[in-house]
């Protein structure tokens, strides 16, 4: 009888046991892995390019201020400029080999001529949608931010620039190449 006592004593210090370490067990969790979550300015969904915006942002970080700002601005421009003329590429290209056009290959290059010039032009319109300053802790100051370029603002600024050039013209359909521009940019 003794020995049964002790075997339920000691089965239920068992159990005890493992009912206290299953409760009280430490989540990792990233924070206590030692993990530190970083807040990014001007990014995340609503900063990136859609079927209707072009959007680019950049970050700089300089000792002074405007330093910093300067360089997240050409650092945005640059990567609008790069999102734009890709996609302008590429719209260009279908645009181009879907068509029923004579001379395709010099088409194709008036066409790439006339679309590094538009992207040029484009960033002068081009807006600040979201701009932040923080300081370091190295007491560098650090810019973010996000420029944004109309979709549709590109488009009629290529459908200008193709109706003003005559070797264009001849083969220009502007709503072909706006469904072109339309299907790329859904892509987004």
């Amino acid at each position: 009888m003794k020995t049964s006592i002790l075997k339920v004593l000691g089965l239920g210090v068992i159990a005890g046991m493992m009912f206290y370490s299953c409760g009280s067990s430490k989540k990792i969790t990233p924070k206590n892995d030692g993990e530190i979550e970083i807040v990014s300015y001007c990014s995340g969904p609503e900063y990136q390019s859609t079927n209707k915006a072009f959007r680019y942002t950049g970050i700089g970080e300089s000792m002074n201020q405007m330093t910093a700002k300067n360089m997240a601005m050409s650092q945005a421009r640059a990567g609008l400029a790069a999102t734009i003329n890709t996609t302008i590429k590429t719209v260009t290209d279908n645009y181009v080999k879907s068509g029923n056009f004579n001379n395709k290959e010099e088409l194709l290059n008036n066409y790439e001529g006339m679309t590094r010039e538009v992207v040029n032009q484009t960033l002068s319109g081009a807006v600040v949608i979201c701009e932040k300053m923080t300081k370091t802790q190295q007491g560098n100051y650090k810019s973010y931010i996000c420029m944004e370029y109309g979709a549709s603002d590109v488009l009629q600024n290529i459908n200008n620039r193709a109706t003003s050039q005559e070797i264009l013209k001849v083969d220009y359909n502007y709503e072909k190449f706006k469904s072109t521009f339309e299907e790329e940019m859904s892509k987004f």
